[in-house]
C-alpha cells in the first residue's frame, strides 16, 4: 500500500468514526508519534497487534468490562 492509499485509508477510517472519544484518542495518539522520537516499540506492532491494542483501549474505557484489581491479584496470585 502506498503512503497516499495509507493516507486515503486513514481519512475514510476517521470519517466513519461517530465516537469523540476514540477520535480524541487517535488525535492525540497522532500527534504523541508525530512529535516524538520514541515509539520504537509501537513501530514495531502488526497492523493486528496496534488494532488489538486500540480495541482493548476502547473496552477499557467501559466499567463493565473491567475487572476489579482485587480479583486479579486473587486470579494470579501464583505467579506474584
Amino acid at each position: 500500500m502506498t503512503a497516499i492509499e495509507l493516507k486515503n485509508n486513514f481519512h475514510n477510517l476517521i470519517d466513519s468514526i461517530d465516537n469523540e472519544n476514540l477520535l480524541r484518542e487517535f488525535y492525540e495518539l497522532m500527534l504523541r508519534k508525530r512529535t516524538s522520537n520514541d515509539g520504537r516499540l509501537w513501530a514495531m506492532l502488526s497492523t493486528d497487534e496496534i488494532a488489538e491494542l486500540l480495541a482493548a483501549n476502547e473496552e477499557s474505557e467501559n466499567s463493565e468490562d473491567l475487572i476489579p484489581h482485587e480479583e486479579m491479584k486473587k486470579r494470579y496470585s501464583k505467579w506474584l
